[in-house]
């Protein structure tokens, strides 16, 4: 097996192609650039079977091994930016204002492209490697898409799996669980109907600004005393818009808020009671509400056989010391959910260093990490399909 030290040599290509991303980012599934400069590579590198515009700017290429006949394996990286504007001040800042690569999907995808050049000329590996480059991570399902529209069935992907920068984990490090390993996410929306009026007469309204913020409050008892602390429920209500000016209580008030949870059973649990404890309390004071509630990503779930395997290839890497397997899961959510509900496999966090957070506008991936990436996918890849 490889130790990092085999990538290196890479490191220098695969940084100027993931600063060129940087500074080229584009949103959603608006990936026309970002496509045909990952297709452009792949085709590059003597990959022949290469299939673009799968939901809309989605790429599928395959990797044929040398090995002889074997299963198919999917990794899969995201593509697309963020609409933040970018304050790193680095050289290769977005050329873009409002757009930015807050996320890292430029190094997965970069890492992804590196560890394609490697596996394309060695092919040692029985089996076939389906690299899947995915448009519209960040909200938009994407990877449901992908699913839907059949690359599962299409390309004989047995088992798939995925990875995402961290950053505070260290450089050189991996993380990662079984089971559970990022949150399930939805949204709601929420609209108190009061009766306004003069500021100076609230007892001649029905105040749905006091109503909406007693429902905010009571929505917290949900998760403090309506669910086991074991099991993770977070309600976070983010929006609250009210009248505009100093002196009017207005007719209605506007909340929206998102959930967040490890147990998908938890997802009944919060609609049912966000509507019951929100309109019980309007109902209280006179007023009423309307709700929606939507589901988008749900639990990003590592089966048993596709986390080890993910183990194997990392500790293969950079040793068992340097592979936390039993890390706590994230409330984040991930698209790439979707494929795990689809196929079996895992996803593991790769360490960005000391760098800021994820979506924040200072933030940027970490070039030192892109050969631990490129080696962990090609650890994988020859321990899932060795000769």
């Amino acid at each position: 097996m490889h130790s990092v030290e085999t990538f290196r040599g890479l490191q220098s290509e695969v940084t100027t192609w993931r600063r060129y991303l940087h500074e080229n980012p584009e949103l959603d599934y608006r990936l026309h650039n970002t496509a045909k400069f990952v297709a452009d590579k792949l085709a590059s590198f003597g990959i022949n079977h290469i299939e673009i515009g799968i939901a809309e700017t989605g790429i599928v290429a395959l990797i044929e091994g040398a090995g002889g006949q074997g299963p198919t394996i999917g990794l899969r990286a995201d593509m697309d930016a963020l609409p933040i504007l970018e304050a790193s001040n680095k050289p290769w800042s977005s050329k873009t204002p409002g757009k930015m690569h807050g996320c890292g999907h430029d190094g997965h995808t970069a890492m992804l492209l590196g560890a394609a050049k490697y596996l394309a000329n060695t092919r040692n590996f029985k089996g076939s490697v389906a690299l899947i480059f995915q448009p519209a991570e960040e909200g938009a399902l994407g990877g449901q898409r992908m699913v839907q529209e059949g690359i599962m069935d299409r390309f004989g992907i047995s088992q798939v799996f995925g990875m995402h920068n961290a950053p505070g984990m260290e450089i050189g490090k991996f993380g990662i669980c079984d089971g559970p390993i990022m949150a399930a996410l939805d949204d709601f929306d929420l609209v108190v109907k009061g009766r306004g009026g003069h500021a100076a007469k609230p007892h001649d309204t029905i105040d749905p600004v006091v109503i909406a913020a007693q429902i905010i409050m009571g929505l917290q008892t949900l998760v403090s005393r309506n669910t086991n602390p074991l099991e993770a429920l977070v309600i976070s209500v983010t929006k609250f818009n009210a009248a505009q000016a100093y002196n009017i209580i207005p007719d209605q008030v506007e909340l929206a808020g998102t959930v967040r949870t490890l147990v998908p059973d938890l997802r009944d649990f919060a609609e049912r009671h966000i509507l019951a404890a929100a309109q019980g309390i309007a109902r209280g004071f006179g007023a009423d509400i309307e709700f929606k509630y939507r589901r988008h990503d749900p639990v990003t779930f590592n089966h048993t056989g596709g986390t080890n395997l993910a183990i194997e290839a990392a500790s293969n890497l950079v040793g068992p010391a340097c592979v936390d397997d039993k890390i706590t899961p994230r409330m984040g959510s991930e698209d790439f959910a979707y494929m795990l509900e689809s196929r079996p496999g895992a996803f593991i966090f790769l360490g960005n260093g000391a760098t800021a957070g994820l979506h924040h506008p200072t933030y940027d991936f970490n070039d030192e990490a892109l050969p631990y990436g490129i080696g962990y996918w090609v650890s994988l890849v020859e321990t899932a399909l060795a000769r």
